[in-house]
C-alpha cells in the first residue's frame, strides 16, 4: 500500500469528459487511486501524507503509448539503412539474445519510458522480419519480471511467427547453444502459458495475443487461416487484447471478412493505405487503431487518422518503440502527428493540440480498454499521473497549457512521474532504482549480444 499524495498548487489538465483544468489545483491520491481532483486548495487529515508542490508546473495523465515493440532499446544504431536493421535485429532476437538480454533491456525500456512521462505502454515481444521470442516462456517472463520491478504499466503482446516461414533459435542457457526450430502452434501453447502465468500476478501487467498480418492471398493458405483462427480464439478464450502490427492496403477487410478477426477488444497498428472496406470493417467491428507517425511505415503509407476519428473510430498515438531512428518520447510523436497530417491536408488546423493530447492520454486509455482505470485525472481511476515542468524558456509565456504541452514540449520536460500513486521519478531523478546500473546492466547485455550475432 502507498502513502496518501497530495500534488498542489499546479495547473492541471484533467482530460476528463468536460476536459477541465485547473489554474492552480490539487491531486489527492490514497491507496493507488485517485479521491479528489479540483481547484484552489485541499485539507488532509492524514499526517504523514506525502506532498508535492507543482508550482510551476502542468500536472496531467501519464501518457499512453498503444504500439512499441520489446527488444529494440539494443539494436539502435545497428546497419546503415531500416532493411539493414531490420534484417539485423531478426537475427539478434532469434540467435544472439538471452534472457540477461531480455531483462536488462526491459528494464532500460521502462527508464526512458519513465523520463519521457509514458506511464503505460502496449509492446510486442519481438519483431524484425517477423520473430517473436515465444519459442520458450523464459524470454517473456524475463522481461515482465523486469518491468514489474520498474513499476510501469505495460501490456506485452506475444504470439506466433508465419507458419511460411522457418526461424531457428538459439538458446544460451546450455554451453554450447542449443538450436531450437519451433513451429506456430507450439508457439501459441507457451503464450497461452504466459497468459496464464501473469493473469492475477501484477495488477499493473497484462499479456495480450498477438498474430502477424496476412493479406488476402496469405489466407488462402490452410496453415495460415488455421493459425489466424487459433490465435483469433485464445484472445478471446483469455479475454485478452488481440494486436496486429502493419495492416495496409485491404488486409482488415479480408481478415474481418474471412475470419471475423476483429472486435472492439482488438488493435491495429499502423493502419496506412486503407481501402473503403478496411475503414467499415474498423467501424463494424469496433477495433481500435495505433496511429505511429515516427514508424518507418508513416513514410511509405498514410494514415488517415484524422478521417478515421470523424467517422467514430478510436485512434490512439504510438511510438513504434526505440529503433531504428525514434524514441519513447510521445510528445514528439504528438508533434509530428500534427505536422504528417496538416502537411497532407495544407491545413495547420487539423488535429488542434487537445486532440492530439486526447490521442495521447484518454484514446490511447480507450485504444487498450483500459479508459475506466486510466487515461485522465478523475476520483476512482489509478493514479498514474505526470508532472510538467513548464517553467522553461521553450514553455514560456505561462498560458494556453495545452497548446504548449502539444506544440513545445518534450520528454525531458517531465519533472515527475507517478504510476498506481507511487513515485517513480521525481525531480527528473529515479526514486527507488538507480539509474547507472540501469545503464551499465545494458551496456553488458549489448556487448555480450553483439559478440554472439558477430557485430562486435
Amino acid at each position: 500500500m502507498t502513502r496518501a499524495l497530495l500534488i498542489e498548487n499546479g495547473v492541471i489538465v484533467t482530460m476528463d469528459a468536460g476536459r477541465q483544468i485547473f489554474s492552480k489545483g490539487h491531486v489527492l491520491v490514497e491507496d493507488g487511486r485517485i479521491t479528489a481532483v479540483g481547484d484552489g486548495s485541499h485539507s488532509v487529515t492524514d499526517p504523514n501524507v506525502t506532498r508535492i508542490d507543482a508550482s510551476g508546473m502542468v500536472v496531467m495523465p501519464g501518457l499512453v503509448d498503444t504500439h512499441a515493440h520489446a527488444g529494440h532499446m539494443l539494436t539502435k544504431g545497428l546497419g546503415d539503412d531500416s532493411e539493414a536493421w531490420m534484417n539485423i535485429a531478426g537475427r539478434i532476437y532469434a540467435q544472439a539474445s538471452d534472457t540477461e538480454f531480455w531483462a536488462a533491456e526491459a528494464a532500460l525500456s521502462a527508464l526512458e519510458r519513465i523520463k519521457c512521462g509514458t506511464t503505460t505502454a502496449a509492446l510486442l515481444f519481438g519483431g524484425g522480419p517477423d520473430i517473436m521470442r515465444t519459442e520458450a516462456p523464459e524470454a517473456a517472463q524475463a522481461h515482465l519480471a523486469a518491468i514489474a520491478d520498474m513499476g510501469v504499466r505495460e501490456i506485452l503482446a506475444v504470439g506466433p511467427n508465419r507458419p511460411t516461414s522457418s526461424h531457428i533459435y538459439r538458446d544460451h542457457a546450455q554451453t554450447p547453444y542449443a538450436e531450437i526450430t519451433v513451429s506456430p502452434d507450439a508457439q501459441l501453447a507457451v503464450c497461452a502459458e504466459i497468459i496464464d502465468d501473469w493473469a492475477d500476478r501484477d495488477s499493473r501487467l497484462r499479456v495480450a495475443v498477438s498474430l502477424p498480418v496476412f493479406t488476402a492471398g496469405e489466407l488462402d493458405d490452410q496453415s495460415v487461416y488455421n493459425l489466424s483462427c487459433k490465435a483469433r480464439d485464445l484472445s478471446r478464450e483469455k479475454r485478452v487484447l488481440f494486436i496486429q502490427d502493419g495492416h495496409r492496403e485491404g488486409s482488415i477487410a479480408a481478415n474481418a471478412e474471412r475470419l471475423e478477426l476483429f472486435d472492439e477488444h482488438s488493435l491495429l497498428a499502423h493502419c496506412i493505405e486503407l481501402t473503403e472496406g478496411d475503414i467499415a470493417a474498423l467501424k463494424r467491428s469496433g477495433a481500435k487503431v495505433a496511429h505511429n507517425p515516427s514508424a518507418l511505415m508513416s513514410v511509405s503509407g498514410r494514415c488517415p487518422a484524422t478521417e478515421l476519428m470523424e467517422g467514430g473510430v478510436t485512434v490512439s498515438l504510438g511510438t513504434d518503440a526505440s529503433a531504428p531512428d525514434r524514441s519513447f518520447d510521445m510528445f514528439r510523436n504528438m508533434f509530428q502527428a500534427h505536422r504528417y497530417h496538416a502537411r497532407h491536408f495544407r491545413n495547420d488546423a487539423v488535429l488542434p493540440p487537445l486532440q492530439l493530447l486526447e490521442m495521447a492520454t484518454i484514446e490511447g486509455a480507450r485504444a487498450l480498454s483500459m479508459e475506466n482505470d486510466i487515461g485522465s485525472l478523475e476520483p476512482g481511476k489509478r493514479a498514474d499521473i505526470i508532472l510538467v515542468n513548464m517553467r522553461q524558456p521553450h514553455l514560456w509565456p505561462p498560458a494556453h497549457p495545452v497548446q504548449r504541452l502539444a506544440r513545445f514540449a518534450n520528454g525531458a520536460d517531465v519533472d515527475t512521474t507517478i504510476v498506481d500513486g507511487r513515485i517513480l521519478m521525481r525531480g527528473r531523478k529515479l526514486v527507488g532504482h538507480d539509474e547507472d546500473a540501469i545503464l551499465d546492466r545494458a551496456e553488458s547485455a549489448f556487448h555480450l549480444m553483439m559478440n554472439r550475432a558477430g557485430l562486435a
